[in-house]
């Protein structure tokens, strides 16, 4: 059977005149309508049980069905000169001339079982990939913001397979709760009373709004009414938790007396949110932790932060930017501090509530903490990070964030000098990469203002003619390789930061390029 035109030997029964069967490599549209085999006739090539195997017949068939209803759209959508007459625009003829090479039929056997396989293969390809992230955005919120280190992932993995005591007291044998696999860990490591888990940091504080202030006033400072990525807004959240927004000072001064005489019967609770986002500099003024917690207490109020980032950590030990940490605001007399697992922390999506007793305890009677509660996944994650923080000596080597943070520029630029012959070779003549110092971001909202020394490899237009379109092109390219490299375009240039390439990822991503060769 090898070799033979399918198109023309698995003709219905009976046969068709000679006119109407397809030549092989006749593009369709040429004269006369060809013959399609029938499904079956495909589906009994010999090629074809295997991937009835490992695909399932029904997925199998549905894929040849598509190839031959593309194969007539792709007929009819030409006349019988073999011109085009579907519009430029139309999906359907655009998909037909993809599925048909050259918009004509396979001409074999294993020409059909190749675009079937093929097809199969892109259908049931993962959507979540690995990608290579050279935005220099350390904690890109498009990209997953922080990577996972080995022994959280070994955590993870274990708890994906196995029976585990989620909700089981294993001292009792009765029904426990969830939190309670990581709240020792962090009343230890953040001085408060107790802690609760939900899914991210802004249903952290939808929960504490709903909890605490429902129908009632929350008191904040303008200056503080942020907006993070996906439209996320303080008044906004306020809304949905049926609190009444209080806004108190200017933008960018507020005093301590704003937050006293904005105080009524109807308040619920002081609020501060930490803008890790922006920063307001010049002429500012703004009220501290501890002294709108002092007004909150003798009003005999709560007071409540949205720490934003949050970390455990002061990081200022390892050269970076002073971030104030949790520990510090809840000794500041924050009643209630709400943070990200997924940002500074360097672990899993999450939303950390820690402060008092009564006050989480409010919050886990709400039935909103279902609804927001995190699985057992998300739990030895955290479990597993938190761990690694009872040991802060030793995060430089094991927080995988961590140590992009602070890895050294040198170290970076010894990396894309080994890496620069390579791409040169892939791009040359048309383009030319240099080694060059940029500085990174940390990302997701957290130090906005400060940046890392950094290193890597721009590529330019050779002769510099319609840059931004071919520009353009080359990340569309990049993007498009078996791991898709991420970088920036910016400046008649496409710059590539290697502050997140792993050492070890070194020779798969150059390997890569080659498949990038004489690209114009």
């Amino acid at each position: 059977m090898a070799g033979r035109d399918i198109s023309a030997g698995h003709a219905a029964s009976g046969g068709a005149p000679e006119s109407a069967q397809a030549p092989a490599g006749k593009s369709l549209g040429q004269g006369r309508q060809p013959t399609l085999p029938s499904v079956d006739a495909l589906l009994r090539l010999p090629g074809m049980q295997p991937l009835q195997d490992e695909y399932g017949h029904t997925r199998t068939v549905a894929v040849i069905r598509d190839l031959l209803a593309e194969a007539r759209s792709a007929w009819r959508g030409q006349d019988a000169g073999g011109q085009d007459t579907a519009k430029a625009g139309d999906a359907s003829a655009g998909r037909a001339q993809s599925s048909t090479a050259g918009g004509g039929l396979p001409a074999t056997d294993e020409a059909w079982t190749a675009r079937v396989e093929d097809t199969l293969r892109r259908q049931l390809a993962p959507r979540l990939r690995e990608v290579f992230n050279l935005t220099g955005t350390v904690l890109h919120t498009n990209l997953g913001r922080a990577l996972l280190p080995d022994e959280v992932a070994q955590a993870v993995a274990r708890a994906m397979t196995t029976p585990a005591n989620l909700e089981f007291d294993l001292d009792s044998g009765g029904r426990g709760d969830r939190d309670d696999l990581v709240s020792g860990w962090l009343r230890e490591l953040t001085g408060a009373e107790d802690a609760t888990i939900v899914n991210n940091n802004a249903a952290g504080v939808l929960l504490m709004l709903n909890s605490l202030a429902r129908g009632k006033q929350v008191v904040v400072s303008r200056g503080e009414l942020v907006e993070i990525g996906g439209a996320f807004r303080i008044p906004d959240i306020m809304s949905r938790a049926g609190a009444k927004l209080v806004e108190v000072g200017t933008t960018n001064r507020t005093h301590p007396a704003d937050y006293a005489g904005a105080i009524t019967p109807r308040t619920a609770m002081l609020m501060k949110v930490h803008t890790s986002n922006y920063a307001v500099q010049g002429f500012t003024r703004s009220v501290s932790e501890a002294e709108v917690a002092r007004i909150a207490h003798e009003a005999g109020l709560p007071m409540a932060v949205d720490l934003g980032s949050g970390t455990l950590v002061d990081l200022s030990r390892w050269g970076l930017p002073r971030e104030i940490t949790v520990q510090e605001t809840v000794a500041a007399g924050a009643d209630l501090v709400s943070f990200s697992g997924d940002k500074l922390l360097g672990g899993p999506q999450a939303g950390f509530i820690v402060g008092h007793r009564d006050l989480i305890a409010r919050l886990k009677k709400n039935p909103l903490k279902r609804a927001l509660r995190v699985g057992k996944i998300t739990l030895a994650a955290i479990e597993a990070l938190l761990r690694l923080y009872m040991v802060p000596e030793r995060l430089p080597e094991r927080l995988t964030t961590l140590r992009l943070f602070i890895r050294p520029q040198a170290d970076i630029r010894r990396q894309a000098e080994r890496l620069l012959p390579a791409m040169q070779a892939a791009l040359a003549p048309a383009w030319t990469v240099t080694v060059e110092p940029m500085f990174s971001q940390i990302g997701s909202g957290a130090l906005p203002v400060d940046s890392l020394p950094s290193c890597g490899l721009v590529i330019r237009c050779a002769d510099g003619k319609r840059a931004g379109r071919r520009l353009k092109a080359l990340a569309a390219r990049l993007r498009e390789l078996p791991r898709p490299v991420i970088g920036r375009v910016a400046d008649d240039a496409l710059w590539l930061d290697l502050r997140c390439l792993d050492e070890a990822d070194e020779g798969a991503f150059a390997q890569q390029w080659r498949q990038l060769e004489n690209t114009p």
